[in-house]
């Protein structure tokens, strides 16, 4: 399964591997909401159900932590998420970028758009978030990280 998702999905493929950042949530007004580290592990198995497989794990200063798998299936060139927690795809849109659509299925009339692109060494990448409920911009994560393995 992986390498038909390498060949279609070729910047994907690039963010293979472990990535260490922060996240950062505003207000429609550039209010801080939150922010709390990160540290993802994007990895596509040879056997199994799903084609792509990521785990993110956040962590914040007052010693909170949480732990979250988004597996998803590769077909018609993207990705798909349907889990308890979002419902969604991806695709690439050039050379260094991949746009994400999901819904939250835990916030009722939500949409987001995420946009990530990663440098040409692939050890970098800048990611940001638009969150809309009932149409109305509602958040914005801007999201920083480098590769760690």
């Amino acid at each position: 399964m992986s390498g038909d998702i390498r060949s279609g999905m070729p910047v994907l493929a690039r963010h293979e591997g472990e990535w260490r950042g922060e996240y950062i949530h505003v207000a429609p007004d550039n209010t801080l909401i939150d922010r709390h580290g990160s540290h993802l592990i994007c990895a596509f198995p040879d056997a199994g159900g799903y084609d792509y497989v990521q785990k993110n794990i956040y962590t914040w200063g007052d010693g909170r932590r949480e732990e979250l798998d988004f597996p998803a299936r590769y077909r018609s060139g993207r990705i798909w998420w349907d889990n308890d927690r979002i419902v969604g795809s991806a695709w690439e849109i050039d050379q260094r970028t991949i746009m994400l659509n999901w819904s939250r299925k835990d916030l009722p009339g939500s949409y987001l758009y995420e946009m990530i692109q990663i440098n040409e060494a692939n050890d970098k990448r800048g990611r940001t978030w638009h969150w809309f409920v009932a149409d109305e911009l509602v958040r914005r994560t801007c999201i920083k990280e480098s590769r760690i393995v």
